[in-house]
């Protein structure tokens, strides 16, 4: 898909590799609607050029709002990117306390069932498009994570839904083939973020060692880039890219 005049949803847009990513894809020529549950963060990090919307993706009500408006303004969503995550440590069990259920419902809602809210209305919105000469109405790429794998201590919640991420690629993707439209998860490793940030030293320096050549975290320009690559290769499609560095 060709990026000049396409109408781009990208969440999480606020920090980290949301917002590379709206970046990439308006430096492309895209039209970029950021969607972030922090308002005002959202706006200081966008500016005037990029739209954005106080969207809570784990509230179906809210994502349906958002892009409806958004096919309001701009006529049309023609991609959507998954970046909203939060991280939710804690151990199953700790000083003989339990792995709180409240805290296991958030991280499951937002990186679970909220990308699936985005996908579905972002889908129904692309159904309306109109074909290019390809067949293609739009693409949708969902960030997955190295965790969903290899898991670190007190990652269990975060571990199941991004693994959850990656099991609904596939039936995903051969839901919406009919409808011309791509569905593809990126699966970072270590990268610099808001998350990594709160991570010990000892745990990040431990995968960093693990990591082949280069031998540092990942840079979120560099899953930006990807995301743009993945939206403009058409053959692309119903599979879960790594980007980690060979960290094993």
């Amino acid at each position: 898909m060709k990026l000049e005049n396409k109408v781009a949803i990208v969440t999480g847009a606020a920090s980290g590799l949301g917002l590379a990513t709206c970046k990439a894809l308006a430096a492309a020529g895209a039209t970029v609607v950021g969607f972030d549950l922090d308002a005002d963060k959202l706006r200081e990090a966008l500016g005037p050029s990029i739209s954005s919307f106080a969207v809570d993706v784990a509230d179906e009500a809210s994502v349906q709002r958002s892009v409806a408006a958004v096919v309001c303004m701009h006529g049309r969503v023609n991609i959507a990117v998954n970046c909203a995550g939060v991280l939710g440590p804690c151990k199953t069990l700790s000083k003989g306390q339990l792995f709180p259920s409240e805290l296991w419902d958030r991280v499951l809602a937002v990186n679970l069932t909220g990308t699936f809210n985005v996908v579905r209305h972002a889908a129904l919105a692309m159904t309306n498009n109109e074909p290019e000469d390809t067949g293609e109405r739009g693409v949708i790429i969902n960030t997955a994570s190295g965790a969903a794998k290899g898991g670190q201590m007190g990652q269990a919640a975060y571990s199941a839904s991004k693994a959850g991420v990656i099991g609904m690629t596939i039936p995903v993707a051969r839901d919406l083939a009919e409808h011309g439209i791509r569905v593809l998860a990126v699966s970072p490793g270590l990268f610099e973020s808001g998350m990594s940030a709160g991570m010990p030293q000892k745990v990040s320096d431990g995968l960093i060692e693990k990591m082949l050549f280069p031998r540092r975290m990942g840079r979120a320009q560099e899953f930006a880039a990807l995301v743009v690559h993945l939206v403009q290769n058409a053959y692309m499609n119903a599979t879960v890219v790594d980007i980690d560095c060979g960290t094993r």
